[in-house]
C-alpha cells in the first residue's frame, strides 16, 4: 500500500500541472513547486517513457531473518511455544507460508529455507510413525531432539551477539585519539595526588615497624665467684632455706649462676641439701664445721 501511494502521488501531481496549464494559458512552462524531480538541475514534470523501474525496487520487508534457524526460532518465540515440545504441525505450516513468499521473489535465497522445511516435514513424519524399540529402562529417542539442540545453541549465540553489540563502540571498534602538545622545552613532571602521598607515607611506616633492633650484651658472671659467695653466706649459720639463697632482684643470669654454684658445691661435697620429709622445705647447710 505505501508503494502504490508513492507511485500515485507523482501521477496526481502531473495531472494537476496539466489542468492548471489548460485553465490558465499564462502559467509558465516551468513551475518548480510541483516538479516531480530534478534532473541535472532541471525540473522534471513527467516520467520519461523509457524509464525502467525494477519490480523489487519498491518492495518493503518489515522483518528480515538471518537464516532458517532464525526464522524458526522467531515463529516459536512469537507464539510462546515450549522449545522442548514444539508443535511441528503449526510451526511447519507458518514456516512454509513464509518460504513461499521468499520463493516468489528470490529462488536462490529460498533454497536454504526449503532445506529446513524438508527437515521439518521429515521430523513430523517420523513422529507419526511408531517409535523404534529402545533398550529396557530407556526412553525412545525424540525425533525433535536434534532440532531442539540446534535451536538452543543458536539462541545462545544470538543473545551473546546481542550483548556484544550493546557494548560501547568506543574501545571496541575504535579508540579515541589523544595528542599531547608540549608548550615548553622544560620536562613536565607528573602531578602528585594527596592520596598517593598518604599511601607512600603509610608504606614507609609499615616497613619501619619491620625493622627492629635487639642488642645483646654479655654479662661477665663466674660460677667460681658465686661458689665463694655461697660459702660465705652459709658460714656461721646452721641451716639456710633453699629459696633464701637466691636474690631475684639481681636478674635471671645471677639466679642461674647461683644455682650452678650450689650444684657444683654439692658435687664437691662442700654443702648438703636436706629435707625432713616429702614436700617439706629444702635446707642448705655446710658439709663441714669450720674450726
Amino acid at each position: 500500500m505505501p508503494a502504490l501511494a508513492a507511485a500515485a502521488r507523482p501521477a496526481a501531481a502531473a495531472e494537476a500541472v496539466a489542468e492548471a496549464a489548460a485553465a490558465d494559458p499564462t502559467l509558465p512552462d516551468v513551475v518548480d513547486q510541483v516538479a516531480l524531480a530534478r534532473l541535472y538541475g532541471e525540473p522534471l514534470f513527467r516520467l520519461p517513457a523509457d524509464l525502467y523501474i525494477p519490480p523489487d525496487a519498491l518492495e518493503v520487508f518489515l522483518e528480515a531473518f538471518e537464516g532458517p534457524l532464525d526464522l524458526l526460532l522467531y515463529l516459536i518465540r512469537r507464539q510462546n511455544f515450549n522449545i522442548l515440545d514444539i508443535p511441528l504441525a503449526d510451526v511447519t505450516r507458518q514456516y512454509l507460508e513464509y518460504v513461499e513468499q521468499i520463493r516468489r521473489r528470490n529462488l536462490e535465497l529460498a533454497a536454504e529455507y526449503l532445506l529446513m522445511a524438508a527437515m521439518l516435514i521429515e521430523i513430523k513424519s517420523r513422529m507419526l510413525l511408531p517409535p523404534k524399540k529402545a533398550a529396557e529402562g530407556t526412553e525412545a529417542a525424540d525425533p525433535r531432539a536434534e532440532l531442539v539442540r540446534r535451536l538452543l545453541e543458536y539462541e545462545q549465540m544470538k543473545q551473546a551477539a546481542g550483548r556484544l553489540d550493546a557494548l560501547p563502540l568506543l574501545g571496541r571498534d575504535f579508540l579515541r585519539a589523544q595528542v599531547a602538545v608540549e608548550q615548553s622545552q622544560q620536562p613536565r613532571l607528573p602531578d602528585v595526588d594527596p592520596a598517593e602521598l598518604r599511601a607512600a607515607w603509610l608504606d614507609i611506616l609499615r616497613r619501619s615497624r619491620l625493622v627492629q633492633h635487639h642488642r645483646i650484651t654479655r654479662e661477665q658472671l663466674s660460677v667460681r665467684e658465686h661458689m665463694s659467695l655461697v660459702l660465705k653466706r652459709l658460714q656461721g649459720q646452721r641451716f639456710v632455706e633453699f629459696q633464701d639463697m637466691f636474690d631475684p632482684a639481681r636478674g635471671l643470669g645471677v639466679l642461674v649462676v647461683t644455682f650452678l654454684a650450689l650444684l657444683e658445691l654439692a658435687r664437691e661435697n662442700l654443702l648438703e641439701l636436706t629435707q625432713a620429709e616429702a614436700f617439706a622445705p629444702i635446707y642448705v647447710r655446710l658439709a663441714y664445721v669450720p674450726s
